[in-house]
């Protein structure tokens, strides 16, 4: 059985949507000497996706990706993101 158009669509889209995060952490981690912090609400325009999306997102990259850790490090109204590079 294979997928439907709109099916190819919305995985396509997810995966640019991921991606395009992915990219963004790594190197706001990189310029940020290896560690950076930041809420979903912040950085919501920069990837163009909406906090929900992202939070969303930070919880599967967490399982996926290698070149950086993801870490929930505080929740204070809205949850602080701890991204590492592991190299």
């Amino acid at each position: 059985m294979s997928a439907t158009p709109s099916q190819q669509t919305a995985d396509v889209s997810a995966g640019n949507k991921e991606s395009r995060l992915r990219e963004y952490l790594y190197t706001q981690a990189v310029e940020g000497n290896g560690e950076v912090y930041f809420k979903s609400k912040f950085i919501a325009d920069d990837v163009d996706l909406s906090p929900k999306e992202i939070g969303a997102l930070m919880c599967k990259l967490t399982d996926t990706v290698t070149e950086i850790e993801i870490e929930k490090w505080s929740y204070t109204s809205a949850t602080t993101w701890r991204v590492r590079t592991t190299n």
